[in-house]
């Protein structure tokens, strides 16, 4: 039985995913590094915003912080409850979960790594899709906790698997972010109305994630909102192609992709939404996509 659950990082999307705990939880535990936002969330949702140190003392707790380094520096100075199960929602590095995995569960503590799809919209609405890895009986027993802000979650494999499935996901959004810039490029070069075509692709084989949201969103409006930053999206493209690396495996796609992810982090502007690196190709062939 889960008694209280903790949340551990409340940015743009565990602030989000956090609220829905109390609706489910009568115990639930917020903490941030600026304290004063996990006041505001308790003020907010009926949370409790509590030291870091009790936090941990929850049967379930979930982080979602920047990367795999910051969950460990934080882990490592905590003296955990035995029994609890933590869940990383953070976009993190596989070898980092199975090193975790391997060392909390000497301590008799589970880690399952559980990254999130679906941006802002979805940890508000609580339709986010969520990848976990870890031992199947863990998962199991934490689902619950899972479901108050996931629609889809699938066990898709032992520690790492969940990260790993995160990080090829974000590298196919960067794929396709990259080559829509090319291609409504080429049509808006010829002349060609890009609403109307956008219609006809999204009706067509050519359609993706894209095409479907971001670029009518995001970018033909030249609204850019910040809900999934640039230097996210670089670093997970980073993480794929070190997957890619260490089964060593042909992957010049992605690798070109990486790259040209890593360029326009580097001179977008700071706090760009991910769907501003198509910046850099309008920068270099003076044609907007609006």
């Amino acid at each position: 039985m889960i008694q209280t659950v903790a949340f551990i990082g409340l940015g743009a999307m565990g602030y989000r995913m956090a609220a829905h705990l109390p609706k489910h939880f009568d115990t639930v535990y917020v903490w941030n590094r600026s304290f004063e936002k996990a006041e505001q969330h308790a003020t907010e949702y009926g949370t409790q915003a509590i030291d870091l140190h009790q936090a941990v003392q929850a049967d379930i707790i979930f982080s979602c912080l920047p990367t795999s380094q910051d969950v460990k520096q934080l882990i490592d100075s905590l003296n955990i409850k035995a029994g609890a199960i933590w869940i990383d929602c953070t976009s993190g590095v596989p070898a980092a979960a199975k090193e975790l995995a391997m060392s909390l569960k000497q301590k008799d503590i589970e880690f399952l790594d559980a990254p999130v799809s679906g941006q802002t919209i979805g940890a508000e609405n609580a339709t986010l899709t969520i990848m976990v890895g870890g031992d199947a009986a863990v998962f199991d027993r934490a689902l619950p906790a899972m479901q108050t802000f996931g629609k889809l979650i699938k066990h898709v494999g032992d520690s790492g698997a969940g990260f790993a499935v995160k990080a090829v996901n974000n590298m196919l959004l960067a794929v396709n972010l990259w080559s829509v810039a090319e291609g409504f490029t080429t049509l808006k070069a010829h002349g060609v109305n890009l609403n109307q075509a956008l219609e006809c692709i999204n009706a067509s084989s050519g359609k993706s994630g894209v095409t479907e949201t971001a670029l009518p969103a995001r970018i033909l409006n030249r609204s850019f909102p910040l809900t999934f930053a640039l230097p996210l999206l670089a670093k997970d493209t980073g993480i794929a192609l070190d997957l890619v690396n260490e089964a060593k495996l042909p992957a010049p796609l992605l690798a070109l992709t990486q790259s040209l992810i890593q360029a326009a982090n580097l001179t977008a502007e700071p706090d760009s939404d991910f769907s501003a690196a198509v910046k850099m190709y309008e920068a270099w062939t003076k044609i907007i996509l609006e």
